[in-house]
């Protein structure tokens, strides 16, 4: 089957009842010159089983509360049974309206006030405001830069068991890695398990990224999955959001196999999260059940974008880029490309293009591009960087 990923989808002002039916952060948050290549939301229309799902449910007219379905959380088990090798059952399974409120929910469900909740930096951003909004102490690790242009970031276990007091308790992980997209090699993540074990943590494991690892052959195991003896220690979290391009849809799930830690969980979510998104979880079923061959579609085209960009980036001097195994997004070292303290403002204000600010990841001189877009308006994008990198 043959889907469009090179056509562009208007975004900025789609022809419905007015030019601001449907704004868009990507597209409206910088002004009308600007190229947005920033929030990890791609441009691409959604798989079409998505589509005709959400149509039809639609069509019924009534959006009332819903309660998750029996299907969706059976299409969860056998997506994780086929792509992960991990059979889950639906009862370990709790559906939320996000990633990102579900890492704040782990926080409080799972820690004390004055407890520690430690992460490693460069991170997604949210990340970094956990322990800040639930009265919990921050913690911070570095990554191990590469130690040559084009080598792997790395995890650094002395430093992130440095980084570890008396008073720790959660670690915020991230499995594949936003921003760097890393795909954890096995000796770091066993590191990473004896050292969870060793100081009796527990851990949220975002695994947003997990299904769109652009190494040939490339599969994803769960922290979970892969050591069963940590599975009491660990609320895996899943969405379809990024895979399928959901993000506005809000719906993700928390899979805990402990009860008791389960419990817990839940309990902490009753009355800070509201009832899940009827048309997000038909989405996100017909996403698992249908949604392969879309994927693997998106993957050639994401294989595709991220060679482009490599190819320009090595134009660029003063910049690095270790290209992404996984994600559609891409780290950049702007620090010696003498464009001052925020690269990413002058790259705005200069070529006119949109990328996230390395500094809100807890690393100033980088910035985030999110080539999940399509061919030409990556191209475009290149195209107004060039002068000014090159």
């Amino acid at each position: 089957m043959a889907f469009d990923f090179a056509t562009p989808v208007e975004r900025r002002h789609p022809e419905v009842r007015g030019v601001d039916a449907w704004p868009s952060q990507k597209w409206h948050h910088y002004g009308e010159e600007a190229l947005p290549l920033w929030v990890a939301d791609m441009d691409f229309t959604s798989p079409p089983a998505v589509i005709e799902a959400l149509q039809a449910r639609v069509a019924h007219g009534v959006y009332g509360y819903g309660l998750v379905p029996d299907g969706l959380r059976r299409a969860l088990c056998d997506w994780s049974a086929e792509h992960y090798g991990w059979s889950i059952r639906p009862d370990w399974q709790h559906w939320l309206p996000g990633v990102v409120p579900a890492l704040q929910l782990a926080a409080l469900a799972l820690t004390e006030p004055g407890e520690g909740i430690l992460t490693v930096t460069p991170i997604y951003p949210p990340f970094l405001k956990v322990a800040e909004r639930s009265g919990r102490l921050a913690q911070q690790a570095r990554l191990a830069e590469p130690v040559a242009p084009g080598e792997p970031w790395r995890l650094d276990l002395a430093a992130l068991e440095a980084a570890i007091t008396p008073q720790t308790r959660l670690l915020l992980w991230c499995h594949p890695h936003n921003p760097t997209g890393r795909v954890w090699s096995d000796a770091e993540l066993a590191g990473l398990a004896a050292l969870v074990e060793r100081h009796d943590l527990l851990v949220a494991s975002d695994e947003l990224h997990c299904d769109l690892l652009l190494e040939a052959g490339g599969r994803h195991r769960p922290l979970a999955a892969a050591y069963p003896e940590l599975a009491a220690r660990i609320v895996t979290l899943w969405a379809p959001s990024k895979t399928f391009n959901l993000a506005g849809l809000t719906t993700a799930c928390a899979v805990i196999p402990d009860a008791e830690l389960r419990r817990r969980f839940v309990a902490r979510c009753r009355g800070l999260q509201p009832d899940m998104n009827v048309l997000g979880m038909v989405a996100a079923e017909a996403a698992y059940r249908e949604g392969e061959p879309w994927r693997q579609a998106l993957l050639a085209v994401l294989r595709d974008n991220r060679r482009r960009l490599a190819a320009a980036v090595a134009e660029w001097p003063g910049v690095a880029m270790t290209p992404p195994e996984s994600t559609y997004l891409a780290w950049l070292d702007m620090r010696e490309a003498g464009l001052g303290e925020s690269p990413q403002q002058a790259l705005l204000e200069r070529a006119g293009v949109a990328l996230s600010d390395g500094a809100a990841f807890g690393w100033p001189g980088f910035v985030r591009l999110n080539f999940g877009t399509t061919p030409a308006q990556l191209a475009q994008a290149i195209e107004r960087l060039d002068p000014l990198l090159k």
